[in-house]
């Protein structure tokens, strides 16, 4: 990466960050999709996104714990294996174009969900142990493969099938998403014992954003608005990923 282009990259990981939890988001496929837009390699891509999903992961955490909405009968099913896979996840290095794709189809599945919105939030029961533990084990390799977390597809899952309601799906997604995310960091360093310099400078902007944005976020904000702008930036990015692998 080129050093006259970090604090660009900088401010947009910040932006982002700010936009992202302005709407109640801890923006994993947003940083995927600003770094996707500076032209990153997936080798620098994948280790920044989990560092900085593990931050905006454990302050989630914190909140939701604090609030009493998180579940731990619904969560340790999903993530008994998730962790371990994510690990393997991490390891992995696909090839460029697989990991483009992938990620790809990831951002665009992300851009989708900004334009949804659950018709009803009630609960009509939790999920057998064999169904949550076999599709926390797939979540959790693919967070690892891409560096998103798995929460992008956890919640809306956990909603769709009516297992949570909103606040107890995000708090059960915000652990999710840290601890693979944790897991995905270290088999990732484990195989490639490298990581990138300037994933510091962008975990400052992201703390810094994402604190911002969760104050202001609740007060004044159209948040319709920031949603539609959000999904803009991932399906550009989405589709240069896909269309350049």
């Amino acid at each position: 990466m080129l050093h006259d282009s970090l604090p660009f990259l900088t401010l947009a990981v910040l932006v982002v960050a700010f936009l992202y939890s302005s709407v109640g988001h801890a923006g994993a496929s947003g940083y995927i999709a600003v770094m996707t837009l500076f032209s990153l390699a997936p080798a620098e891509i994948k280790p920044t996104a989990l560092v900085l999903n593990i931050l905006v992961a454990s302050i989630g955490t914190w909140q939701f714990w604090r609030a009493g909405h998180f579940s731990w009968s619904l969560f340790w099913p999903f993530a008994v294996l998730a962790v371990p896979m994510a690990f393997v996840g991490g390891y992995l290095n696909l090839p460029t174009a697989v990991f483009k794709i992938l990620v790809g189809v990831v951002l665009l599945f992300s851009a989708a969900r900004f334009f949804w919105n659950p018709s009803e939030d009630r609960v009509t029961g939790q999920p057998s142990r064999p169904v949550a533990i076999s599709l926390g084990a797939g979540l959790g390799l693919l967070s690892g493969m891409t560096g998103t977390g798995g929460g992008i597809f956890l919640t809306p899952m956990l909603l769709f099938m009516r297992w949570a309601k909103t606040k107890n799906a995000a708090a059960v997604s915000a652990l999710f998403i840290l601890v693979n995310s944790a897991a995905g960091l270290l088999g990732n360093l484990s195989s490639t014992r490298r990581f990138p310099e300037f994933a510091i400078a962008l975990a400052v902007a992201a703390i810094l954003g994402g604190a911002a944005g969760s104050y202001f976020g609740s007060r004044r904000f159209d948040h319709a608005l920031i949603k539609r702008l959000l999904a803009a930036v991932l399906l550009v990015a989405g589709f240069k990923l896909i269309f350049t692998a």
